[in-house]
């Protein structure tokens, strides 16, 4: 196979995996505030071979429970008047996007700069 090629499915592969990560991390933060959510996490299951070597990846929530609030007259509100908040910390998820963010510029270099030598090589093979 074509080594520019293949670090372009790569790149590609990896702009897909951190285009989820930002996804879930967006979920969980627009839910840190709903009582009884739970956070939900990606298990990446890496496969030899391909160029979709991340493609096994699937949610599972955080069983982590959230914190407990006094709160009896909250419609959510247990027997003994507490409320189970989100397990969801908002500095975590938000340094989690963040990093996420930053592998997917990664990787959209990586593969702007393997494009750019395609066509550099295309270019000098027309001559």
């Amino acid at each position: 196979m074509n080594p520019l090629k293949a670090v372009m499915q790569q790149a590609v592969a990896g702009m897909g995996l951190e285009s989820r990560r930002i996804t879930v991390a967006a979920e969980n933060i627009s839910n840190v505030d709903t009582p009884g959510y739970q956070k939900k996490l990606l298990a990446m299951q890496p496969q030899i071979g391909g160029a979709d070597s991340f493609a096994a990846m699937k949610e599972i929530l955080d069983e982590t429970p959230g914190e407990r609030n006094y709160q009896p007259s909250h419609p959510m509100a247990d027997q003994d008047g507490y409320v189970t908040m989100s397990n969801v910390s908002l500095v975590m998820e938000m340094a989690d996007m963040r990093e996420a963010n930053r592998t997917y510029e990664a990787n959209l270099n990586a593969f702007q700069q393997a494009r750019s030598m395609y066509s550099s090589l295309l270019d000098i093979l027309r001559r």
